[in-house]
């Protein structure tokens, strides 16, 4: 589904006090990069603000002038995209996610519609976290550029008013929530760390430090780091696990599929482990168990 990105990461963040919002982290992410990564995939993504370090490339821009408002930001950011589709966001999503990033896109080509954004839970529409169709707000822009002589602090209901949009329901409960305040920043950092999604966001944000794409088995490595700590020494959990990464590191470089090789190490050393505390159970040594070679 190729499509194009433009993220929004300017205006004065007046609620925060001037502070540079995109560049606020929660998990240990800039906010920028948080929603950069939910739409990893576009085949150009486009940034309108002033340059800041990214976790992967973009292309820069600015509305001219600098602070004419979200619409003129969205026209500056649409003349650096190709793509028939352009996925369109905020900046300040901590929570955003690429299922939702995918049903946007889907959205338009079921019904026909210029495009589709998402509605929150309370029933409010953002048309920050939208997907379009590039020609409708190609020709919609140039209408209002038109009749207003420039698109200068023209709010985006101005467009999205005169655009036939699909409504899609928040795919994730918390995908629409933005930081506009040092409140919702705070809130922010801590539904990160709640218990129901900890290992999820920790696990995705140190595979984005580390540069990496892999499906986790969180359930199989948890459980090989169970049976290295019980059945050898607490301190086996860490260094299995990252034994068995290596391991599969290697087998991928010899063509094997990355999420395969992981399993295959994880259930080889889990086996080995298992075995491992076998052997100080009350049988051991005694010729009783079920070992294939009992001592003789």
């Amino acid at each position: 589904m190729s499509y194009d990105a433009i993220v929004l990461a300017g205006g004065a963040a007046q609620r925060l006090g001037g502070a540079d919002k995109p560049g606020l982290r929660v998990g240990g992410r800039t906010l920028l990069d948080r929603v950069l990564d939910a739409c990893s995939d576009a085949t150009t993504t486009v940034v309108v603000g002033r340059r800041r370090p990214t976790a992967r490339p973009v292309r820069w821009t600015v509305e001219d002038p600098p602070g004419s408002g979200p619409l003129a930001a969205l026209a500056a950011g649409l003349c650096g995209t190709t793509a028939d589709r352009v996925l369109v966001l905020s900046a300040d999503l901590p929570f955003l996610d690429r299922n939702t990033v995918r049903a946007l896109l889907a959205a338009p080509i079921a019904d026909g519609a210029d495009g589709a954004l998402l509605r929150d839970p309370t029933g409010r529409d953002q048309p920050l976290v939208a997907a379009y169709r590039a020609e409708s707000l190609r020709r919609e822009i140039a209408l209002l550029a038109t009749e207003h002589g420039s698109l200068y602090g023209l709010p985006l209901r101005a467009l999205t008013a005169e655009l036939d949009l699909a409504k899609v329901t928040d795919t994730a409960p918390l995908a629409s929530f933005d930081c506009d305040t040092w409140e919702d920043l705070a809130s922010a950092r801590a539904r990160i760390r709640e218990h129901g999604t900890v290992l999820d966001q920790w696990i995705t944000a140190v595979k984005t430090e580390l540069g990496i794409d892999l499906a986790v088995d969180t359930k199989t490595l948890l459980d090989l780091a169970r049976d290295a700590a019980h059945g050898v020494a607490r301190p086996a959990a860490p260094l299995t696990t990252f034994l068995v990464g290596y391991a599969a590191a290697h087998a991928e470089a010899t063509g094997a599929d990355p999420a395969t090789a992981v399993a295959e190490a994880s259930r080889k050393a889990a086996d080995l482990a298992l075995r491992w505390a076998a052997e100080a159970g009350p049988d051991a040594g005694t010729g009783t168990g079920t070992d294939d070679n009992p001592p003789g």
